[in-house]
């Protein structure tokens, strides 16, 4: 099948947009030991990033947002991680839950954005709360966690359960509420993507109107409430789409660590040897080569899984089970390489890898939370994959 390719706009823009985030990596990596000593992604590196256009990545173009690709984000995504995993996080997070936004209908779109077009979303799609109906919509409360980026947000999307309909396709959903209708809870106490800041939020008898509600069941077969159907971005699915915005961040973490292991050997001897500088000792030499080539399958995996999920998308054809299987085992498989790649390069640099003062250590922090995400999960993706290749389907986990 003839698919449509990225076009020369396309890539130029995202060259661009990869470029504006190198651009702010020296403030990003500057700042990324306080964001993690102070469990939060501080003001300026949001305004930066705002700035830069970088929230506004996934955002659609009827509201000012540049309404790019899956693969861009990834791009911009690693760019970030480069210089602080938390700062990627959230950046990734934000724009993932703009995307959410453009599978509601119109109105749900506009409660968003029409007035106030730079609102960014934060949001836990898990179906942690409960949708009753009433009149003229739903009475929502609940607990959702972890909400990334939530300091940062003026709506949230809430993954709900509804009871009344049990055993339909509407029976797990997730809704729109503004911030302002939520408290936010501080329970992000973790080792890892400290900076993230993603902490509980509360909700109690909130009021969601019908148009804020759109099923899960629904989106994840491809059926979204959205009228604007010419929009590539939104006909992408649901389940890859939201295992593989999390691997942006892990790829640039993996980067980071390579950059670090080439940058730090030549001006260090390897303890107890005769080498003078580790840039001479095999040793080195083949946990550069093994990290290096770990991060770059890792990158290649996950763009794979990207460039499927854009083409597809652009044509107009939703992929069948077995392709979103194989995008999320790529999915998995990226985070578990970006993973490795770290882990060589901290036992390559030894036990100072550890010192606080080395960037390694939150490096390795922040990848190993990270990459542990559930929809990231390698063993349930590979068991889904390692199924449907045997043509046994649907049995594992309806998130596919």
């Amino acid at each position: 099948m003839d698919v449509p390719r990225t076009t020369d706009a396309a890539r130029e823009l995202r060259a661009d947009l990869v470029e504006r985030a190198a651009a702010l990596r020296p403030l990003l990596s500057g700042n990324a030991d306080p964001t993690d000593r102070e469990r939060g992604v501080p003001a300026e590196n949001i305004d930066a990033l705002a700035e830069a256009g970088l929230l506004s990545l996934m955002r659609p173009a009827r509201y000012g947002g540049l309404q790019t690709d899956l693969r861009t984000l990834l791009e911009v995504g690693r760019e970030v991680g480069r210089a602080c995993g938390s700062t990627a996080w959230v950046t990734s997070l934000l724009n993932a839950n703009a995307w959410f936004v453009g599978l509601f209908p119109a109105e749900a779109q506009d409660d968003v954005w029409a007035d106030t077009p730079h609102a960014r979303v934060a949001g836990v799609v898990t179906p942690s709360g409960t949708a009753r109906v009433v009149d003229g919509g739903y009475r929502v409360s609940g607990r959702w966690a972890p909400a990334s980026g939530c300091a940062h947000a003026d709506w949230a999307v809430l993954g709900v359960n509804r009871p009344d309909a049990e055993g339909t396709s509407d029976a797990v959903g997730i809704v729109l509420a503004p911030m302002s209708q939520l408290t936010i809870e501080d329970t992000w106490f973790v080792a890892g993507m400290r900076g993230t800041a993603s902490n509980t939020l509360v909700g109690e008898d909130l009021f969601v109107p019908a148009h804020r509600f759109h099923s899960v069941p629904g989106a994840i077969e491809g059926r979204y409430a959205t009228p604007f159907t010419d929009e590539a971005l939104y006909r992408a699915p649901f389940v890859p789409t939201a295992a593989l915005v999390l691997t942006g961040p892990q790829l640039g973490l993996a980067a980071a660590a390579v950059d670090l292991l080439v940058e730090r050997a030549p001006g260090r001897a390897l303890t107890l040897t005769n080498y003078t500088s580790q840039a001479e000792a095999p040793t080195i030499q083949l946990a550069a080569a093994r990290a290096a080539s770990l991060a770059d399958s890792a990158r290649l995996h996950a763009y794979r899984a990207a460039d499927d999920i854009d083409e597809a998308a652009r044509a107009g054809v939703f992929p069948d089970y077995d392709a979103r299987a194989r995008m999320r085992m790529d999915a998995g498989m990226a985070a578990v390489h970006a993973r490795e790649a770290v882990r060589v390069v901290c036992s390559a640099q030894g036990a100072s890898s550890f010192g606080e003062s080395n960037p390694l250590q939150r490096i390795w922090r922040d990848i190993e939370t990270g990459s542990r995400h559930a929809v990231l999960n390698p063993e349930v993706a590979a068991e889904i994959y390692g199924k449907s290749l045997f043509g046994i389907r649907g049995t594992v986990s309806v998130m596919v």
